[in-house]
């Protein structure tokens, strides 16, 4: 299953594609997407969005791009051809960035990253400074070896076969899985692949595998399956997911800025009506837990039900005698 593209994303690669392929002109189609990451379909739509920009709306103010004959052909794009130039702070965030990736465990490019650290400080001058004074922690709940293997069977194509706990059931479940790629997000090492159990691409955390044994078995994983974009986070909601309905007070309005959610509807006194889809209601019934009575639960009913059991349950626990549960509904 493939996931929809964000704006901010696909405006990033625009913006670094045309000044690319302006310095290769009549570059393969083939070669000019399998060097910027992307299918030859996507490059070609990408290509027809270009007609649509320039610095005006008259037909010799837009880009123009030639793809037919199987080789990529960028014109009129004169204002935008240098490559963008770096401010202080997107320095000293590059810095920053190749600082942790520079304490990643098995790192096979180690010389690339401090050759570009070097030019980098040589450029910046106090930026370079500033970055110094910077530590980086990378997340120190995943052991050196592990991340090492699962790197490794990444680039060699290798299946493996993971231990993994899942502690929204608190049970371990064993999986084979063909690796994609190995990313850090928030702090947090991922592993991601095609799992078999489950037939779909799976994100896993990695501080949560117990085990994992390379197997000397292909793990190029099936044509269709597809990365997924991370820049809204780790969690992807999916159709087949539980959809819940929540009630949230004005003081538990964050909840719709720091969780997915489909929608919101606002009400005058603030409070909001706000839809969301989970595969493990588990964490959401603990979340309102501790908002008790800034939320309510709308539908499903026995989602609502078993928050009303898991807090008469608590409050029976502590000799409570008024028993009447908000959160539930």
């Amino acid at each position: 299953m493939s996931t929809q593209e964000t704006a901010t994303a696909r405006l990033a690669r625009l913006l670094t594609m045309v000044p690319w392929l302006v310095n290769r002109q009549g570059i393969d189609t083939e070669q000019a997407a399998a060097d910027l990451g992307i299918s030859v379909e996507q490059l070609e739509t990408d290509l027809r969005l270009l007609y649509l920009c320039g610095y005006g709306q008259m037909p010799d103010e837009l880009i123009d791009a030639e793809w037919e004959g199987g080789r990529v052909f960028v014109s009129n794009a004169d204002t935008i051809a240098r490559p963008l130039r770096l401010g202080r702070d997107e320095a000293l965030t590059l810095m920053v960035g190749l600082r942790a990736l520079a304490a990643v465990p098995g790192l096979g490019e180690r010389d690339t990253i401090e050759r570009a650290m070097a030019k980098l400080e040589a450029a910046t001058g106090a930026s370079a400074e500033a970055a110094s004074r910077v530590e980086v922690s990378i997340d120190e709940g995943v052991e050196a070896g592990l991340l090492a293997d699962a790197r490794r069977a990444v680039e060699r194509r290798r299946r493996m076969h993971l231990r993994y706990l899942v502690p929204s059931r608190d049970e371990s479940t064993e999986r084979d899985v063909d690796p994609m790629r190995v990313v850090n997000l928030d702090a947090h090492w991922y592993l991601e692949g095609w799992c078999h159990r489950a037939q779909d691409t799976r994100l896993f955390r990695m501080d949560r595998i117990e085990s994992l044994e390379v197997l000397d078995v292909d793990g190029t994983p099936p044509a269709d399956a597809r990365l997924r974009d991370l820049d809204a986070g780790t969690f992807t909601p999916r159709e087949d997911d539980t959809k819940v309905t929540l009630h949230l007070s004005r003081g538990a309005a964050w909840v719709a800025d720091y969780y997915p959610v489909d929608s919101v509807d606002v009400a005058p006194d603030g409070s909001s009506t706000v839809t969301l889809r989970t595969a493990d209601t588990l964490w959401l019934r603990r979340l309102l837990w501790r908002l008790g009575g800034h939320a309510i639960v709308v539908a499903p009913p026995e989602l609502a039900r078993a928050v009303t059991d898991g807090a008469l349950e608590a409050l029976a626990a502590y000799g409570v005698a008024d028993t009447t549960p908000a959160a539930g509904g």
